[in-house]
């Protein structure tokens, strides 16, 4: 097992301190593991990781166990997100605004779906820097932690008008996903892209949630390629919808690719997506 990378983004990385005392394998923080191999019985070291946000002055901090499998740990991918809401909240507000339909969201919170979140990070620090109210989502077996990351900065999201809540959601399941419902501004996830039976899983829950929602969404994910297998997805996901890369991280510590954004939109003329030209094209020109 390796000790996943420290990525060096092309703008400034959030200071944060990390705790860590076991060797972490270089896997992405969301997979939608068998719950039965995540509830062997093992011990429970728990690492702890601090992100302290520039943009509202505040840190959150988020429990890591390693032991109950992967969607238990941090990864860059979300890092990557974690850092452009931060350094980038004023454009990425209005970005998200733009492509809401009801012109509502300059009078109330931004609504954020998060697929397979994993310790719930990247929504945490979306709805602490945004004032946004998120959804975070993975299997039954990964909320516990989840809930107590949410808990435990619940006084910094109430400082910044922020709200999380806290729901199970299994890829391309129609009654959790009705369950959760489609009132969202903006769907989002990190390292998602993984094992390649979950492929179908997903592009089915996109076009769940952007295909069939009468509002206009889009679908930002953060994704460190680490297959060629992967190809398979995105070829997939093209018949569906309009896919482009909004940022890239420059490559770190000998990998050959780094963190990549992208965002997926439905093939509809009308649709407008995020546009990255103008003031807020930061997305692109990050260097």
């Amino acid at each position: 097992m390796s000790t996943p990378p420290t990525h060096h983004h092309r703008i400034d990385i959030n200071p944060f301190t990390l705790f860590q005392t076991v060797a972490l394998q270089d896997v992405p923080s969301e997979i939608q593991e068998d719950s039965a191999e995540s509830q062997q019985v093992q011990p429970q070291e728990e690492l702890q990781q601090n992100y302290h946000l520039l943009s509202i002055n505040s840190t959150i901090v988020i429990r890591q166990v390693p032991s109950q499998g992967i969607s238990f740990q941090l990864w860059p991918a979300a890092t990557t997100l974690v850092t452009l809401f931060d350094l980038h909240h004023h454009c990425i507000t209005t970005l998200l605004s733009a492509v809401s339909n009801d012109g509502e969201t300059q009078h109330r919170p931004i609504r954020i779906l998060e697929l397979g979140s994993g310790t719930g990070v990247v929504g945490i620090a979306a709805a602490a820097i945004l004032g946004a109210s998120v959804t975070v989502t993975d299997l039954p077996h990964v909320l516990p932690n989840m809930q107590f990351n949410v808990d435990a900065n619940a006084e910094t999201l109430k400082l910044h008008g922020g709200a999380v809540e806290v729901a199970a959601l299994s890829w391309g399941d129609t009654q959790n996903m009705e369950a959760i419902g489609r009132v969202y501004d903006v769907i989002m996830g990190s390292d998602v892209v993984y094992h390649d039976h979950l492929y179908e899983p997903l592009l089915e829950t996109l076009k769940f949630f952007l295909l069939k929602s009468e509002t206009k969404i889009v679908f930002l994910m953060a994704h460190l390629k680490r297959w060629k297998k992967e190809s398979a997805f995105f070829k997939k996901a093209k018949k569906f919808f309009d896919v482009e890369i909004l940022h890239n991280d420059e490559p770190s510590n000998g990998s050959r690719v780094g963190v990549a954004v992208y965002q997926f939109a439905g093939k509809f003329p009308s649709r407008p997506i995020i546009n990255t030209t103008g003031d807020c094209k930061i997305l692109s020109t990050i260097a």
